[in-house]
């Protein structure tokens, strides 16, 4: 009985979040709503943003780093992540934490509606698809039309939806945010509210719609869908009614200002803690050969040498640790990024590859993706050797799809770092980069390719679960989800 009220707590916790769940410590930059007739959208975003992009970087830092050869943390036991051994309950926290502040971001979006307030209103729509892109990339198969019905409706058994029928749900909140935000005033969103763009509604609308691209891209092989259209319409035949983002200043990025309540999670944590894993040789290497700048920005060096340890080292053979991550990091403004321009350059570099795309050639938008990934870090593009001439880096336009994919895709790799789990995405998607699969990886060396559901799922919402994994497939780690499926 305990334990079945336990299960029940935190699904109710999961889809009907309390309308002050997001507005803890920030008493001191907003109106608390608890003692506010009426909570305001202006109270709960900047929250709910907050909050998202810290569970977003802590799974980065445990799930994506681990998963994608960025860092090993080392060791022989159970759930070591970096040898694709994942145990079932790391599925608990994203699941909680998203659909919770989903919750938020609707409340946000009908308060809005009520009161005439279209600037918050697209902006919930575009958060809405953000996050319920995340929950499906990840699980797949996943409450969604159903899924904040809890606390209004009283449901607490919600259908799982399949991906194939979100993904054109995502698209149409998309084009709804575009269409609202294009006639929203600019001044009608309060910076205080907003620690991502400061209030400014442009920006919310190129992010918006570089979201799109990133999600139909995602899914532009599954030609049911025809999103690589999607593609063509906002870069080719309408870039004036879909703007996305002009350079590095409109990079959706919630940089910690290092003043309450905008404190990098990381910044609280033991120096121990932080410098446990080590880093990955692939990650070490590749930056090493290309003389990139990043390098020492990201990592440290041992004797003046950065040097990295394989993943998927022989189990019982730990090799001699060198480079750590670099605690600066650890207050790091930029690790609270959401989507960058460097990553909407590598979209559009591949949509040309495949011919999505004709307003650039693709060395433009690849060169365009590499000088913005190393800016954004403060940093020169190396001229002496020249970066983008190095034989690791040259744009061949001769080259196979593939040899493109892989030069587009290391390149993506480091943008996306620290970006919740989109590399992870990505490889499950590609395929790219190649990364070495050595014999200490379990799981017959096979990357995961999801999360399982929360084990309560399973008793909680038995039915639907059940409905779920019959039609998805066996509730497992090597289960494709909809878009991953040939």
């Amino acid at each position: 009985m305990k334990k079945n009220l336990i299960s029940k707590t935190i699904l109710i916790l999961g889809f009907s979040a309390m309308l002050s769940s997001c507005n803890k410590d920030f008493d001191k930059i907003n109106t608390n709503p608890n003692t506010s007739p009426r909570v305001t959208p202006e109270n709960l975003l900047a929250p709910a943003l907050t909050k998202v992009v810290g569970y977003n970087m802590s799974r980065s830092q445990r799930i994506t780093n681990e998963l994608m050869q960025v860092t090993v943390n080392m060791g022989d036991g159970e759930g070591r992540i970096f040898r694709y051994d994942i145990r079932i309950n790391e599925a608990d926290y994203l699941w909680n934490n998203w659909y919770l502040q989903l919750r938020n971001f609707r409340d946000i979006y009908e308060f809005a509606d009520e009161l005439n307030q279209n600037s918050y209103k697209g902006v919930a729509q575009i958060c809405e698809a953000w996050i319920f892109s995340l929950l499906t990339d990840t699980y797949g198969d996943i409450p969604y039309s159903e899924a904040l019905q809890g606390r209004d409706q009283n449901n607490f058994t919600p259908v799982f939806d399949k991906q194939q029928d979100i993904y054109p749900s995502l698209f149409a909140k998309l084009e709804e945010a575009n269409e609202l935000l294009k006639n929203a005033s600019n001044s009608s969103i309060s910076a205080q509210s907003d620690p991502v763009f400061g209030g400014d509604l442009d920006k919310w609308r190129r992010f918006g719609n570089s979201l799109y691209l990133r999600l139909a891209l995602r899914v532009a092989h599954k030609t049911e869908l025809n999103s690589s259209s999607i593609i063509t319409k906002i870069v080719d035949l309408e870039p004036t009614e879909y703007p996305i983002m002009r350079n590095n200043d409109d990079s959706a990025i919630l940089r910690w200002t290092g003043q309450a309540p905008y404190v990098s999670p990381f910044a609280t944590w033991r120096p121990g803690d932080w410098n446990s894993p080590a880093m990955s040789s692939f990650f070490i290497d590749n930056l090493a050969d290309r003389s990139d700048p990043r390098l020492q920005k990201w990592a440290t060096a041992v004797l003046g040498d950065y040097s990295g340890i394989p993943s998927g080292y022989p189990v019982g053979q730990p090799p001699v640790v060198g480079s750590r991550p670099n605690p600066s990091l650890m207050s790091e403004p930029l690790l609270g990024n959401i989507m960058n321009y460097a990553e909407l350059q590598f979209i559009l570099a591949e949509a040309a590859v495949k011919g999505w795309v004709f307003a650039q050639p693709a060395q433009v938008y690849y060169e365009a993706g590499i000088t913005a990934a190393i800016t954004q870090w403060g940093l020169n593009v190396p001229t002496n050797p020249d970066y983008m001439n190095t034989a690791l880096t040259v744009w061949y336009e001769t080259d196979t799809e593939w040899d493109k994919m892989e030069r587009i895709h290391i390149q993506k790799y480091y943008a996306l770092y620290f970006t919740d789990l989109q590399s992870w995405f990505e490889y499950r998607r590609t395929g790219h980069p190649q990364l070495p699969i050595r014999s200490g990886h379990l799981n017959d060396g096979r990357m995961p390719r999801r999360l399982n559901y929360p084990v309560y799922v399973s008793s909680t919402n038995r039915e639907n679960y059940r409905n779920a994994v019959q039609e998805q497939g066996p509730d497992n780690v090597n289960t494709y989800v909809w878009w991953q499926r040939p």
